[in-house]
Formats: C-alpha cells, sequence, structure tokens
C-alpha cells in the first residue's frame, strides 16, 4: 500500500509573497472610478496569484510533494453579481497552460475545494444557480492547464426538511448540472450533519466518489465503525484514474474539536494507517492543518522510523 501526503493552499515555508490567494473586497472595487482602472487591478491581483501559484507547484516539485489543492480564491469576485468580468481565461492562458505543464509533467494531484457557500442541495434556487456557476469555473482552470484529473471537494450540504430529504433534493439538483461540472464532483462527510455512511450512500446513489475525512468522522457519526464502511468508500474510487483521497487533520483542543489543530497528531493518524492497510489499496492524505507544509514535513519527521520511504513524502506499507 502506497500513501502521498499533500497540504492545502498555502506553503508556510514559502510565506506570504509567494501566495496565490491575494484578493480584492467587492468595497474597495467599488471605490475605484473607472471601469478600466477596475479592470487593471483585477488584472493585477489574477497575475499575482498565478505567480503565486506557480511557486507554490515548482515548489511542490522540489520537494517531492505530489499532492496538493489549489486555492478557492484565485480569482478575484469572479462570481460577484457586481463585478464586470474581462476574458480573464484568454488573457491569462498562457499562464494557466504553463503551471497545467507543471502538473502534468511531474504528475502531481491537483484539487481543488470550493467555500461553504456553495451547496448544491440548498432550498433556494438562487444558491443552487450561483454553485453551479463556481463549480463551473473551477472546471474552467481544470481545462485551461489541460489538467483532465482535477476534482472539486463538497460536502452534501444542509438538512431542511431532514436529511434524507436533504440527500433527494441534491440528486434532483445535481442532475441540473452539466456533465463537465458532475465528472469532476466528489462528496466529503462533515463534522455536523452528513455522516460518512450517509455521504457514503449519496455517493454510491450518484456513482461519484467519496473523500473520507478522518477527523470529521469522529467529530459525527451514528456509532458506526469506519473500518467496517472503508472498503465501500475505497469502492467507489474503481473506476477513476486517481486513487482514493482522504482528509486528515487533528482537533486543536480534546476529541472533539472541530477546529483543526497545527499540527497532525502522529499517533491518531499511524493509527489509522495500520487499519487501512488491512485493504491492500493505494490513497493519498490530505492534511488539514493550520500548518500547512510545515505540518506535513513535521509529521513525515515524526513516523519516518515506522515506515519504507518511497520518497521525501511518498511511504509504503
Amino acid at each position: 500500500m502506497i500513501v502521498r501526503l499533500g497540504y492545502v493552499a498555502i506553503s508556510n515555508k514559502l510565506g506570504k509573497k509567494a501566495t496565490s490567494s491575494s484578493t480584492v473586497t467587492y468595497s474597495n472595487y467599488q471605490k475605484i472610478l473607472s471601469d478600466e482602472k477596475k479592470i487593471e487591478k483585477l488584472k493585477t491581483v489574477i497575475a499575482s496569484n498565478l505567480n503565486g501559484l506557480e511557486k507554490h507547484i515548482k515548489y511542490n516539485i522540489e520537494n517531492n510533494i505530489h499532492f496538493y489543492r489549489i486555492t478557492s480564491a484565485l480569482i478575484p469576485l469572479i462570481t460577484h453579481p457586481e463585478v464586470k468580468y474581462f476574458e480573464y481565461r484568454k488573457m491569462f492562458k498562457k499562464d494557466f497552460e504553463y503551471i497545467g505543464s507543471l502538473i502534468n509533467e511531474y504528475n502531481m494531484r491537483v484539487d481543488t475545494h470550493p467555500d461553504e457557500f456553495n451547496v448544491i442541495n440548498s432550498v433556494n434556487p438562487a444558491v443552487v444557480e450561483s454553485t453551479k456557476t463556481t463549480l463551473n469555473i473551477h472546471v474552467d482552470w481544470f481545462e485551461e492547464m489541460h489538467y483532465d484529473k482535477g476534482k472539486m471537494v463538497l460536502h452534501v450540504g444542509g438538512a431542511t426538511g431532514g436529511k434524507e430529504a436533504g440527500m433527494e433534493r441534491f440528486i434532483h439538483n445535481f442532475s441540473t448540472y452539466p456533465e463537465r461540472v458532475k465528472n469532476k464532483v466528489i462528496l466529503e462527510n462533515d463534522d455536523k450533519t452528513y455522516t460518512a455512511a450517509e455521504t457514503l450512500k449519496l455517493c454510491k446513489a450518484l456513482n461519484i466518489p467519496m473523500v473520507l475525512d478522518v477527523h470529521h468522522h469522529n467529530c459525527n457519526n451514528n456509532g458506526e465503525n469506519i473500518n467496517d464502511i472503508w472498503a465501500e468508500i475505497v469502492n467507489t474510487w474503481n473506476d477513476q484514474p486517481l486513487p482514493p483521497k482522504i482528509h486528515f487533520s487533528s482537533p486543536r483542543e480534546g476529541k472533539f474539536d472541530r477546529k483543526h489543530a497545527d499540527y497532525i497528531n502522529s499517533e491518531e493518524f499511524m493509527k489509522f494507517i495500520n487499519s487501512a492497510k488491512e485493504l491492500h489499496r493505494d490513497f493519498d492524505v490530505m492534511l488539514e492543518c493550520k500548518e500547512k507544509d510545515i505540518a506535513l514535513f513535521k509529521l513525515i519527521d515524526d513516523i519516518k522510523e515506522y515506515y519504507h520511504w518511497i520518497d521525501e513524502t511518498t511511504f509504503e506499507v
């Protein structure tokens, strides 16, 4: 079993100067008097963010990090209804293509995690449509990079009318989305509403991959042992070109604190790895922690003696 480790969006080692998440608030955007200057401001921030993303991809290559989450804040105000957007895809086509060429050449896995305002099963039609718009934009990025394996991680959403009604609403609303979006969506169990077992049920109904979030499962379950459904979760990836992926984080305080700690509890991590190995299936782990890549390398130092390492961030069990 081969396991690859990754981190989310921001390298704390590179620092803020290399960020790909610079933004423009709508209030500041409004203060710019001319449309021309508004567009120039957006162009400047987009150029900076794409440059930051390029730096992160190159940093990942240099450090043999094969799994990375691209920020959802890459293009500022892109979904704001009052912002007059320009053809940024055409203007920054070469930037996207170059970043994509690096990702593809070095066989890196990248995905996105659209923010919590994107809710496919919302009872509000406007939210369902705005979510569709956002997801289409994320697919645009993958297409501009010529990266066919990109996925977007989402939660099931709300439970207005009960969770069964929420899942039925998800199925109905999802059916109205374009295939280019449906082919990229993967679902994650959350820490308050939909358990791993419930998310798995929906994924099986829709034939889409499931992302197990181990910490969310610890915070939100109906007494299920994750080992009992691990094989079914992994099998939702059977027809995918990439191995299954999971999210792993540690609670900041106490066992059930939903907030993420700065680092990963190595004992709990190894406990999960050693139980998952019974299935003999490769998978990738996105580490969700405040210290990002620094936490990744600390975890590696903590567990290095217990596994056989293929490279700096990939080990075999």
